[in-house]
Formats: C-alpha cells, sequence, structure tokens
C-alpha cells in the first residue's frame, strides 16, 4: 500500500501523485508534499493586516448585502466567537439578527 495522503480539500482517499504534485479527481485541488506534512494552523489576516484566530471579536469595516436577502449588514456590526475556515469565505459566525454566516476576512477588523 502507498502512502498517498488523502485530499486536505475534501478528504477523498482516491488522490494520486503526478510529477511531484498530488492531485484529487474528485475536487480538482493540487497539492505539494511540503503541504502534507505541516499541521500548522490557518492563517487570515483582517482588513488591517492583524492576524485572526479562533474565538476572536471582529467588526465589519462596511455594509455587507446578505446573499439571497433584501437586508444588509451594517457598517461597525460586531462579531464574537468568529471560527476560520479555509475556502473562499474564510470566517464562519453567528450574527444577532441575521444567524449563521460567512465572512471574507477582507471586511473585518479585529477589535
Amino acid at each position: 500500500m502507498s502512502n498517498i495522503p488523502t485530499c486536505p480539500q475534501c478528504q477523498s482517499t482516491y488522490t494520486y501523485e503526478d510529477r511531484g504534485l498530488f492531485v484529487c479527481p474528485e475536487c480538482g485541488h493540487e497539492w505539494g508534499l511540503e503541504t502534507t506534512n505541516t499541521d500548522a494552523e490557518l492563517l487570515f489576516k483582517d482588513a488591517n493586516g492583524n492576524p485572526l484566530k479562533d474565538g476572536d471579536t471582529v467588526t465589519v469595516i462596511k455594509d455587507l448585502k446578505v446573499k439571497g436577502s433584501s437586508s444588509v449588514i451594517k457598517i461597525g456590526t460586531k462579531v464574537k466567537d468568529i471560527r476560520l475556515v479555509d475556502g473562499d469565505h474564510n470566517i464562519d459566525c453567528k450574527i444577532a439578527g441575521f444567524g449563521a454566516m460567512k465572512l471574507k476576512s477582507e471586511f473585518v477588523k479585529k477589535v
């Protein structure tokens, strides 16, 4: 049995090696050997360049339209206890009056 790792993005076990890179046929993600051995935390920065971590409190720096709704998250809205995730929108959180939301770190600043 070979020691080819699972896909770090979708956890697929059908990955294969191609010219020094690992490839996932299910999601199309490609990564090198150096990314498979790191257990480092995700590094995300707010709009001012401050590093964010799980559990931080942030504020929204511009009005954000809520997709699929006519409501808007106003500038200055405080968001407590964020959770960092890998993806297009890298903050999972709950906002009072809106519920569970995903935000981009470039639209928030750390409090």
